[in-house]
């Protein structure tokens, strides 16, 4: 994963993007949402997380790790998301970073949700790696369509507050693979980045399309 996030970073560089790393594993992040996440808290009696953040935001008193990844995340056009596929799903700090960071109010809540979600008008990329082969994946393949197992991050938390959701890049196999194999990955994950401009974004549910409660297509 090392190796992708270098090859992200140093094609981003080059294309005259400023980058800033976020390594959760350096910085020993936090992936535990709890009540120490608020410096001060607006009901002292019973916990609503969400309300918490939306209160801790306003009034300046979030958690220092928090602040300092939302702050960066306003900064920036685009979010790349690399990591390892963990049963049809994310890593634990990952997740844990979502649920810390991509705050209530900020992000998202009531109405302001895909195409008005507070990341509208930026762009996301997942770059993950998995042991599967890519012939175990898609229509008719025992585990079905990749995308479709990660539809809890690339559109139920990517695309739900707002981001265009980048087709994703999946290096398949990779613990199994031969060095010169690994290689080519990340030759093809530079060479795909050199397009990222071009780059296919997935859909996303448009709220022109359905009612005042989301609940029935227009």
């Amino acid at each position: 994963m090392a190796a992708m996030r270098d090859v992200v970073e140093n094609s981003l560089r080059s294309q005259s993007w400023h980058v800033t790393v976020s390594d959760l594993y350096a910085q020993g992040f936090n992936p535990v949402a709890s009540s120490e996440d608020f410096g001060t808290r607006q009901d002292l009696d019973y916990l609503t997380y969400s309300l918490e953040q939306r209160h801790g935001h306003k009034n300046g008193t979030l958690a220092n790790d928090i602040s300092r990844e939302i702050a960066l995340l306003k900064e920036a056009d685009l979010l790349v998301l690399v990591f390892p596929v963990f049963w049809y799903s994310v890593p634990a700090i990952l997740k844990g970073w979502i649920d810390r960071v991509f705050i209530s109010g900020e992000f998202y809540g009531g109405k302001r949700i895909y195409g008005k979600g507070g990341m509208a008008g930026k762009r996301a990329l997942a770059v993950a790696a998995l042991g599967g082969r890519s012939d175990m994946f898609g229509p008719g393949a025992i585990h079905g369509d990749l995308n479709g197992m990660l539809r809890h991050l690339l559109q139920g938390t990517l695309g739900y507050v707002g981001y265009h959701v980048l087709e994703p890049f999946y290096a398949y196999h990779v613990p199994y693979i031969s060095t010169a194999e690994r290689e080519q990955v990340l030759v093809t994950l530079q060479a795909e980045l050199a397009h990222i401009d071009d780059r296919a974004t997935l859909p996303m549910p448009s709220l022109l399309e359905f009612d005042e409660r989301f609940s029935r297509y227009k």
